[in-house]
């Protein structure tokens, strides 16, 4: 089994990395591979709703690492998204990151990369934020057909810098127990595969407009 790990941190060895190689080393422990891509520091472009991503079968925009992101999710068995808090919510750039993958993957049918796989979000701030910022980053999963895995808190810890992180028992803690709980999961969804239990199918077609 794999996880692929998403850092939305412009700093790619700060805290929200931190927090990811706390659930990595569980993963390792139980046999679980892990890929971790940072969303970088580099200019980053928003979706801006061009609709190419239905004719060429990926982002327009091919100079970052959104479209090997959605090529590395469909031989994934789950995810999990980190992201710094910037002023009560998620970082713009993971936000830009995760709009372009889901909405290219969702026009060029690369929508089963993530549908019915497991999701979790984790979430780290100095102080406050943390819940709205685990709330946006949750809508992804909740569109996109995801099972979000939780913890015995919510998913989220608190630092300044990467060296405060072993300061939040408590924070460590849930990231650990999400990481085991993620790990359940998938095999319970392996164990269910190889008993002949499909995922539902998905019903298509519909879709409304509320403009008069």
């Amino acid at each position: 089994m794999k996880i692929l790990m998403l850092n939305g941190s412009g700093n790619a060895n700060g805290s929200t990395r931190a927090g990811l190689d706390v659930m990595a080393e569980v993963f390792a422990e139980n046999g679980v591979e892990t890929e971790i891509v940072c969303v970088g520091s580099k200019p980053l472009h928003d979706c801006i709703g061009c609709g190419k991503c239905a004719e060429l079968k990926r982002c327009v925009f091919n100079d970052d690492a959104v479209n090997s992101f959605v090529e590395k999710a469909a031989k994934a068995d789950g995810f999990v998204f980190g992201t710094p808090v910037y002023y009560a919510h998620p970082s713009g750039r993971v936000q830009s990151f995760l709009d372009r993958v889901f909405f290219s993957s969702m026009c060029s049918d690369l929508y089963v990369a993530f549908r019915h796989k497991p999701v979790a979000s984790i979430v780290v701030a100095r102080r406050a934020g943390t819940s709205a910022s685990f709330d946006v980053l949750n809508k992804y999963a909740g569109i996109s057909q995801m099972l979000t895995v939780g913890s015995t808190y919510w998913n989220e810890f608190h630092a300044l810098t990467k060296s405060d992180v072993p300061q939040d028992p408590e924070g460590l803690q849930t990231l650990r127990n999400l990481s085991r709980n993620m790990i359940w999961v998938m095999k319970c969804i392996q164990a269910g595969r190889e008993q002949g239990i499909q995922p539902p199918c998905t019903e298509t077609g519909a879709m409304t407009n509320f403009v008069r």
